[in-house]
């Protein structure tokens, strides 16, 4: 380069999942056949009406042209409606809901929207990567606070105390939790609440996992007082397996939602309006489609659990998400050296904790995202039935 990069760019790291799967595809290149269960990606399709009107708001005159920023009404209207029906949360379509080309999207337009050089954010450990690497990209600093097996995963409160607080503007949470599963109760989220209005800090709640072998969603909106000190992220990435159309959802009271609408009108466009329209169809199917797909899910997580029992690994039979998260067993040195064993001797790979943090170190991480025939393959390579190199 005939440039150095700027120092927003230099202080963050590449995502490993970039790095790792680059190595596998030179695996898979190679004639390895890399079963693959380190990744969150949806292999199912979306609902078959949302395919049908994507192709048909295709067909439209207009579907090609620019977009509003803050998405076509109709959008907006659903997704408040979504709200309502399964949150129990009251959204003003016209104020308070903005839809995202994805909800990562949001994750950096509120990073830059609200935090600047000297600020602070707390951000969960283990957790997902996003949040410490936006808050880097804005200038501020991650301060982590630790979620520990035993308490269940949860924010210690008395912990979070101790530290000096007078920097921190946000606070990143993440339930049903990425990477450990674990879910967040009503009682929880109110405490976050008193907390957050004792120290002036918003919260920044990411809920994409919300319906995912959970039968109890649960919104921080929901909360009373929630509006004064939180915005919500939300996605149908995960929950209608449209990761790759890109498109999520921010909620939040109106003030909040217009600071991040002068940052966001300066970075993207609107999303492409079939798309849209395709994302109304999802947010219109009712309970049986999220009843099918954790059917599906439950199948794929008995046989995860048997890969957990292969590697002596701990887990949690009740957690929730995409993801199962296991506890390594005293005859491994570290997650890396197990994970690296089983990719390059069993040709499986799955997720070492440590890139959610450090209290993720000891700990692994394996996807759902992939079918029975799969897992179950997987599941024979690691025990060596029936596999050939």
């Amino acid at each position: 380069m005939i440039i150095s990069p700027s120092n927003r760019v230099a202080n963050v790291s590449t995502y490993y999942f970039a790095t790792k799967l680059a190595e596998i595809a030179q695996l898979n290149a190679e004639g390895k056949n890399i079963i693959n269960l380190g990744i969150g990606s949806p292999d199912l399709l979306p609902p078959k009406e949302v395919i049908d009107q994507l192709h048909e708001s295709a067909k439209s005159d207009h579907a090609n042209k620019y977009q509003s920023y803050r998405g076509i009404a109709s959008l907006r209207k659903a997704f408040s409606d979504w709200y309502a029906k399964y949150f129990k949360v009251n959204l003003d379509p016209l104020t308070e809901v903005l839809p995202l080309i994805g909800s990562k999207e949001g994750i950096m337009h509120i990073a830059m929207s609200f935090l600047e050089a000297g600020d602070e954010a707390l951000v969960p450990n283990p957790g997902y990567p996003a949040y410490a690497m936006t808050t880097k990209l804005a200038g501020a600093k991650p301060i982590y606070y630790e979620l520990d097996e035993q308490d269940g995963w949860l924010p210690n409160f008395s912990e979070l105390e101790k530290k000096d607080l007078s920097r921190v503007k946000i606070m990143w949470l993440n339930y049903p939790n990425m990477p450990t599963g674990a879910v967040a109760t009503k009682s929880l989220f109110e405490d976050l609440i008193v907390f957050a209005n004792r120290h002036k800090i918003l919260l920044v709640h990411d809920n994409p996992y919300a319906f995912i072998l959970n039968d109890k969603p649960l919104s921080l909106l929901s909360i009373e007082g929630s509006k004064e000190v939180a915005i919500e992220l939300n996605s149908l990435s995960k929950c209608y397996n449209m990761a790759g159309w890109r498109v999520g959802v921010m909620s939040g009271a109106k003030s909040y939602i217009d600071t991040v609408m002068r940052f966001k009108s300066n970075m993207d466009s609107g999303m492409y309006k079939p798309i849209q329209e395709a994302a109304i169809t999802a947010l219109s199917m009712n309970q049986s489609w999220f009843d099918n797909q954790n059917h599906i899910y439950t199948r794929r997580r008995n046989i995860v659990h048997k890969i957990m029992d292969a590697i002596d690994c701990q887990y949690d039979k009740d957690s929730v998400g995409l993801f199962v998260w296991g506890k390594i067993s005293k005859q491994w040195k570290d997650a890396r050296e197990l994970v690296d064993q089983l990719l390059y001797e069993r040709k499986v790979f799955i997720t070492p904790g440590f890139i959610f943090g450090s209290k993720g170190e000891g700990y692994i991480r394996i996807s759902l995202c992939a079918n029975e025939e799969t897992l179950t393959e997987a599941l024979n390579r690691i025990v060596m039935q029936n596999y050939k190199e």
